[in-house]
């Protein structure tokens, strides 16, 4: 129960069709293979993540383009390769996400990480907070019927993992929703760009990824995006990937700035679990005094629905949510 974590940054050109991802795999793999051995001799390196959008991005505005040019399903052969690695080295990795396609839900694309174990995928996370309006995923919220938990933890053999995606973290709620379903290790798959990233005035990515840490005693493993501008216009992507223990410390972080890197921090799960059983005091959790909470009993971003998100759509629910905190 005493390992290592490594967050690992790529930086990669976009993709503009779903035959460009398999390289994009056999890269990260090479990567996660490289950490496991390399750092042997001082650390076992158990579990393993990497960014958003590290397979593709939404380089087509529309949900029919995404779908025809790079969303795949899960599983896939790319997941089978992380599998294999898993095996090997009995290893765990939270992947970059995936743009997937659901024959379920024939008119949307999910922002998606899975987590690699042993056994195979041990959970599957849509993204529930798009960045809006410039990502036209879907949200589980959004979908009707929609009956799969949007918060799965894996309880592991290296404590519990749950897992979200980039703008899912200025959420404190999606995040806490984790931590109540179990969480202990919380694992940020990332594309956290300029000027938000790692460095101040503006370094959310660390003060988000502190401030969920401390608030739910549980660690943080936060996986940025490093990829150059020339890579992943307009934006560019500062890294600045970490490792965040129950105290919102950093016990580890890559230098900001883009390009591959990957670093490593220690996960103690039994001095957590010690941590959580033994406080009386700033446990937030069960401090928590829901019942006076009363803003999530009202609909703000109404659901969407399960047609195919426009961004005009995305818009004009955005304008009713501002309506209604005018009232």
């Amino acid at each position: 129960m005493r390992y290592y974590a490594a967050a690992c940054q790529t930086d990669f050109p976009c993709p503009a069709s779903r035959g460009e991802i398999a390289e994009r795999t056999a890269r990260m793999c090479a990567i996660a293979e490289q950490t496991i051995l390399g750092y042997e001799p001082f650390f076992d390196v158990r579990l393993l993540a990497f960014p958003e959008f590290a397979h593709a991005a939404p380089v087509y505005a529309s949900v029919s383009e995404l779908r025809a040019k790079l969303a795949i399903a899960i599983p896939n052969e790319h997941t089978a390769a992380y599998e294999r690695l898993a095996r090997k080295y009995g290893c765990f990795i939270q992947t970059g996400t995936f743009l997937e396609a659901d024959s379920a839900w024939p008119d949307a694309v999910f922002n998606t990480t899975v987590l690699i174990g042993p056994q195979g995928i041990l959970s599957k996370y849509r993204k529930v907070n798009p960045w809006i309006p410039w990502e036209v995923h879907a949200s589980p919220h959004d979908l009707p019927d929609y009956a799969e938990n949007p918060f799965p933890v894996a309880d592991t053999e290296i404590g519990r993992i749950g897992v979200a995606i980039c703008y899912d973290w200025v959420f404190p709620e999606t995040i806490r929703q984790l931590a109540f379903n179990g969480a202990e290790v919380l694992v940020r798959v990332s594309a956290y760009m300029d000027p938000w990233g790692a460095t101040p005035p503006m370094d959310w990515w660390t003060l988000f990824n502190r401030a969920r840490a401390a608030e739910n005693t549980a660690y943080v493993v936060a996986a940025n995006q490093g990829a150059q501008l020339k890579n992943y216009p307009p934006f560019s992507w500062p890294g600045g990937s970490m490792v965040v223990d129950y105290d919102g410390r950093i016990l580890a972080q890559a230098d900001p700035g883009p390009g591959e890197k990957v670093v490593v921090g220690p996960i103690d799960i039994e001095a957590l679990r010690a941590e959580r059983a033994r406080r009386t005091g700033h446990d937030m959790r069960a401090h928590l005094r829901s019942e006076v909470h009363r803003y999530l009993g009202r609909s703000w971003l109404a659901p969407g629905g399960s047609r195919e998100i426009a961004q005009e759509d995305i818009e004009r629910r955005i304008e009713d949510a501002k309506r209604k905190l005018a009232e």
